[in-house]
């Protein structure tokens, strides 16, 4: 197999790992913080497959729940 075509597939398998990684810990407990509405098991199902493939936005996204979920808890 050529170099840089076996280079580009781990490269896939990786970002799919990472995605599969970060998607199962938001379905499991980020998915209430980004959005607060009750989410039911089969919606949960359901995001997972587009949480993997966009799972850098995702995350952002999570982050950005959580910090903000900080900033109103903190006293002014």
């Amino acid at each position: 197999m050529n170099p840089v075509v076996a280079f580009l597939l781990n490269l896939l398998a990786l970002y799919v790992v990472i995605g599969a990684v970060t998607a199962l810990g938001f379905v499991a407990f980020g998915i209430t913080r980004v959005q607060p509405a009750p989410v039911s098991l089969g919606a949960r199902v359901l995001i997972f497959p587009g949480a993997v493939a966009l799972w850098p936005h995702v995350l952002a996204r999570w982050i950005k729940a959580r910090s903000e979920a900080r900033s109103e808890t903190r006293p002014v």
